[in-house]
């Protein structure tokens, strides 16, 4: 006697302002209780901005990288201004080292704020969105758009805009900004501060699932320094090369369910970002923001995905204090960038977005132009984990729930990586089918 399974197929659509951009689908096949299909399914048009910089002069690849991400251009335009100057063998100087990594606070401020407050909050508070949040928790929302300003207002002092900045060159930047500037800027950040430690405190308190999970975590290196930008590539598994091997370890590729790319290191998926460094690098936090991350509660390293919104609280923490040394110290320049020499190499440049590592590599004739060129963002690196990551927390959670239910957590999960994929408009459409 054959014994008959029912199997249900449910299509739901959310027509609601999506907190994540573009369009994405969930699609899951569960049988006795067990996923034996999962599919993060993606759907964003070719952008071809490595193909694009094919034939372009070297002086114009900072201002082209930055249109990649309108929420993140630092990471792009540092990555390739570090590449190119590799290539032709430029040393920049300390000044244009430290303006660097102070533009990059100012990113690491402005889209973790952004995340936590627009993205991930309402998830963990039971809001549709943050308008919403906003009707109860008005005093957070404030504080979160006040971060996320003065994290723009570092861009613009040397990038001359926050959005898509200009002011970055290869060699330096093209203009020093005034000290009286660096001033009020200073005591606007020093300002924030107190803000941004009772944010982290705050994101510690609220109550997350308990879903500890075993997975490898890369990020750059730099010393005895929390890694902003670096010349190696580490991991949780002991992995320890220069950039000019990352081709070697990690492989990229196209996925037949999804227009976005997946990334694996040696076969198995693999986490970038904000609790990446955290776990990696805790000790190399300055005491104070350690001392801070320590009074969270929260044990470092932490195997909890869902740790990753205090983390991104405290790196803002750690910004704002690196940013207000740097302005501390800060004096104008009549030189802020070196002169380059164009000539022809391979070379490879990467920085630490705020989603995590964020690697390039220019092949450039001798006169600088681009020859070829290839860029792995931290969402292409993610993209796998989120997969396993939805895996392991909807079994977890069990399929006896509603699939209006499923899909917020589904949702709460994706989310949680800050992924610059373009993945809901109408998002998300969940398809489940249980047998």
């Amino acid at each position: 006697m054959t014994r008959m399974t029912e199997r249900r197929e449910i299509a739901i659509t959310v027509p609601v302002l999506a907190r994540v951009e573009g369009e994405g689908a969930l699609d899951l096949q569960v049988r006795d209780g067990r996923i034996e299909r999962l599919l993060l399914k993606i759907y964003e048009p070719p952008r071809l901005f490595e193909k694009m910089l094919e034939g372009r002069a070297y002086t114009e690849v900072p201002d082209m990288v930055a249109r990649i991400c309108g929420i993140c251009p630092v990471a792009y335009q540092m990555s390739a201004a570090r590449a190119i100057e590799s290539a032709f063998g430029t040393r920049v100087t300390p000044w244009v080292e430290a303006m660097r990594r102070l533009f990059y606070c100012g990113e690491w401020i402005e889209s973790h704020a952004l995340h936590i407050h627009l993205l991930a909050l309402p998830d963990f508070l039971g809001f549709p969105s943050v308008i919403a949040m906003a009707e109860k928790y008005p005093d957070e929302v404030r504080r979160g758009l006040m971060l996320q300003g003065v994290g723009n207002d570092l861009i613009r002092f040397l990038g001359g805009r926050s959005v898509h900045p200009v002011g970055a060159r290869i060699g330096g930047f093209h203009h020093a900004p005034a000290e009286a500037e660096a001033r009020s800027l200073r005591a606007k950040v020093e300002a924030a501060l107190p803000q941004a430690e009772a944010l982290a405190r705050w994101c510690a308190s609220l109550p997350v699932p308990d879903d500890a999970q075993e997975f490898e975590c890369v990020s750059l290196a730099d010393g005895d320094n929390y890694p902003v930008m670096g010349e190696r590539i580490v991991s949780s598994r002991g992995l320890d090369i220069g950039l000019a091997g990352f081709e070697q370890e990690f492989e990229e590729w196209q996925v037949a369910h999804s227009t976005a790319l997946h990334c694996l290191h040696r076969g198995k998926p693999y986490l970038v970002g904000p609790l990446a460094r955290m776990n990696l690098h805790f000790e190399r936090l300055p005491q104070g923001v350690r001392q801070l991350a320590v009074e969270t509660g929260v044990v470092w390293p932490s195997a909890n995905m869902f740790h990753s919104l205090t983390a991104r609280a405290v790196e803002i923490v750690f910004a704002l204090r690196e940013a207000i040394a740097l302005l501390t110290s800060y004096a104008s320049t009549a030189a802020p960038f070196v002169a380059v020499t164009p000539r022809a190499g391979i070379s490879y440049g990467a920085t630490e977005a705020p989603r995590g590592l964020l690697w390039h590599r220019y092949e450039l004739d001798a006169s600088g132009t681009v020859m070829n060129a290839r860029i792995v963002p931290p969402t292409s690196q993610n993209q796998a984990r989120i997969e396993e990551d939805l895996r392991m927390s909807l079994m977890r959670m069990g399929f006896g729930h509603p699939d209006s239910e499923l899909r917020l957590r589904a949702e709460t999960v994706i989310r949680n990586y800050d992924p610059c994929i373009s993945c809901a408009t109408h998002f998300l459409k969940l398809k489940v089918e249980r047998a």
